[in-house]
């Protein structure tokens, strides 16, 4: 396993192929450390001994111990551990830990390229493709970045019918060497300090799409490929120090003519398992959320609960009220995950076909428990801002700056008068108020929230997983039978 040191110096290996701002860029420029600082506590943390029992695995092809973000699961067990360990880690780091996309994108390729070789007759080697890279993955402990969705164009547009066919990723040549990609993935998160991206399919596909059932990885600085890249950061500090600078960074990532060697493609053009990679991806995805929003609830809850001790609120039964929601919210999407994980076996839940055994035997989540988990922590993103908003009062939107904190003119009178609850001292009571700002009121506090909402999938999008998959006729055929009704209809 690498040390966080031995992962940047990694990255300062690799070409300059990021933008930012209109200009190219390094992977250690001053607006992607704070994102640094996340990716690298994912080591940091495999090496503590305090965590290795959550942070670490011991591989199914070499038997020896790795960062579970390189795992592929075995048991429910594994899935549960990565559920922790996943909320464990966004605590300390106060968000997303960031590394969980490659994990799930690994999952979730390992599968589908053992069921498209079977459905080839043997006619490819995609599985043997991935458990080489994966073997490769593990050893050298890579960050990689899962690159999904895609631009989309006009969203009422199926790929095949886009005026502009690089509107989803695509194979526009094949050879004896490998294939050539062109399109472009965007809000891939990670990808600008990732070692490699991973690229899958967005959605279900027809047969005239078969060019869009592509799934493989390649080094993040391969040719052809440029990054455009949005930092998300918490305010600069100088005197009053945060406890961990969190950061994260999104791209939207070009494809032109990029080579894929075909001993890095795990799909290409078999549409049917195209999709069903779209739905595995997501599913693991989404199961990670029932680590990470959990784990933003909990820090959503101590931002409440201070808020309202500061405010010298917090006996009121209205308050008390407002904290028991977010309890709510973030124990039942982490009891949904939990659950998922129990019931995870070696199959997939297929619309119209129901649990089918799927896949070399490794453990996928039960796919209702984790849509349902992901649907009601998502939708209640906004109404958990709202809570915050009301017991806050309107402090976090005007506080002043740091600089004035510390002017020697301003400093006594800014004390006496943001000091509210007599018994904190003053200065912890500016730390809290600026670190509720950076998750409520800043530029960053909007990217997080629409990042929780969206992040693995909008809510509709579990919505329709639910109602697709969810055995409806069965109680329908329950009331039937309690109501005395035909059950020939």
């Amino acid at each position: 396993m690498r040390t966080k040191e031995q992962y940047v110096a990694d990255l300062m290996k690799m070409k300059k192929n990021i933008y930012y701002k209109g200009e190219k860029i390094s992977r250690d420029h001053e607006e992607l450390k704070m994102t640094l600082n996340v990716l690298g506590h994912t080591f940091d943390a495999a090496m503590d001994p305090e965590k290795a029992h959550l942070c670490t695995a011991k591989s199914h092809l070499s038997g020896e111990t790795i960062n579970r973000f390189c795992h592929i699961h075995q048991s429910p067990e594994d899935l549960h551990k990565k559920q922790d360990m996943t909320r464990m880690l966004c605590r300390e780091v106060g968000y997303c830990i960031g590394r969980c996309m490659g994990a799930d994108a690994s999952n979730a390729v390992n599968i589908i390229s053992y069921e498209a070789d079977k459905a080839n007759g043997g006619a490819t080697e995609y599985h043997k493709n991935f458990l080489r890279w994966l073997d490769n993955f593990q050893k050298k402990d890579l960050v990689v970045a899962c690159a999904q969705t895609d631009v989309k164009g006009e969203r009422m547009l199926r790929p095949s019918q886009q005026p502009d066919p690089d509107q989803y990723l695509h194979v526009v040549e094949k050879n004896s060497k490998g294939i050539v990609v062109t399109g472009c993935k965007v809000h891939i998160t990670q990808a600008s300090v990732a070692d490699e991206i991973m690229v899958v399919p967005t959605r279900s596909l027809t047969e005239e799409e078969k060019d869009y059932a592509v799934a493989f990885a390649i080094p993040s600085d391969a040719e052809g490929l440029t990054q455009v890249v949005h930092p998300h950061n918490m305010r600069a500090r100088k005197h009053f120090k945060r406890g961990f600078d969190f950061g994260a960074a999104d791209s939207y990532v070009i494809f032109d003519r990029v080579f894929v060697p075909w001993d890095r493609v795990f799909l290409c053009g078999e549409h049917l398992h195209g999709g069903l990679c779209a739905l595995l991806f997501a599913l693991f995805h989404r199961h990670s959320y029932s680590g990470c929003k959990p784990a933003i609830g909990d820090i959503t809850m101590g931002l409440a609960a201070l808020a309202a001790e500061v405010n010298g609120i917090e006996k009121s039964a209205r308050v008390k009220e407002k904290l028991a929601s977010i309890i709510q919210i973030a124990e039942l999407g982490y009891a949904a995950g939990y659950t998922a994980s129990s019931l995870g076996k070696a199959e997939m839940t297929i619309p119209g076909m129901g649990p089918v055994p799927f896949g070399p035997g490794s453990c996928i989540p039960n796919s209702i428990y984790c849509n349902v988990g992901r649907c009601l922590t998502g939708e209640a993103v906004f109404h958990e801002q709202e809570i915050l908003c009301d017991i806050a009062g309107g402090v976090p939107a005007t506080f002043p700056y740091e600089q004035d904190l510390v002017n020697e003119e301003l400093r006594p009178y800014l004390e006496k008068y943001l000091k509210r609850n007599t018994k904190i001292p003053v200065e912890d009571q500016i730390r809290f108020w600026l670190y509720f700002s950076d998750l409520t009121v800043s530029s960053l506090a909007g990217t997080l929230n629409y990042a929780s909402f969206h992040g693995g999938g909008s809510p509709v999008m579990e919505q329709i997983a639910i109602t697709s998959q969810y055995n409806i006729q069965e109680r329908k055929d329950i009331v039937k039978r309690l109501a005395g009704m035909s059950a020939s209809w």
